[in-house]
């Protein structure tokens, strides 16, 4: 069993270089995926304004979705659709089409994160569905795992872009005298950014969820 991604571009038809815009996105997942190499196909692009990817565990999906929401450049937004199912390839010839009951519950999750947002949560940007025949260990996991992307879109959501980078920057192990030059700005700057943010707790969130130390 493996997690399959589904993204789109929020407000796409309202960018006003399309073109730009993607290179943007491509460059953020590359970066991501070097800092971090935690998808098995990283997030590509397949039609109009949606990327696709496979990742092979649920936590590494979340910190590798949480990391290009936090390096997304100012302007830019992903929604995100995670499914928990089988995912395969179909081959026909125009190539490989990807199939299975994973990419129906992300498709399915995706169009929750657009039902969610347009109601009472609008900074929602992320939302897991496991595929029929999930056992119950694995449907508590994903409802937990959902009341945390609640929480954590929300907290991202109301971040500042340097505070996203700032962010991201102690996330992947940078020291806040090297994100204060990379800023341009004081060390003290950086820090008080980062408690305003919440970013602490963030990080904790993401070390709790990876069973890892903080």
């Amino acid at each position: 069993m493996v997690i399959a991604v589904i993204a789109d571009i929020v407000g796409s038809r309202e960018l006003r270089d399309r073109g730009a815009a993607q290179r943007a996105l491509d460059e953020t997942i590359a970066q991501v995926e070097q800092d971090r190499p935690l998808a098995i196909h990283p997030l590509t692009p397949t039609v109009g304004d949606e990327q696709q990817g496979v990742y092979r565990a649920l936590p590494d999906a979340l910190l590798s979705l949480l990391m290009v929401q936090l390096r997304l450049p100012e302007g830019l937004a992903f929604r995100f659709g995670i499914g928990v199912g089988e995912v395969r390839p179909v081959t026909s010839v125009h190539g490989e089409l990807a199939d299975g009951p994973g990419w129906y519950a992300a498709r399915a999750a995706i169009e929750t994160v657009h039902a969610r947002e347009q109601r009472a949560v609008p900074r929602t940007r992320t939302w897991i569905v496991g595929a029929p025949g999930q056992d119950e260990v694995m449907e508590t996991v994903i409802a937990a795992s959902n009341a945390y992307v609640l929480a954590r879109d929300e907290l991202v959501g109301a971040m500042s872009t340097r505070e996203r980078h700032l962010t991201y920057g102690r996330l992947v192990g940078r020291s806040q005298q090297e994100l204060a030059a990379q800023e341009g700005i004081s060390q003290p700057s950086v820090s008080k950014s980062l408690r305003s943010a919440g970013a602490a707790a963030l990080i904790e969130g993401v070390a709790a969820l990876r069973g890892e130390s903080a």
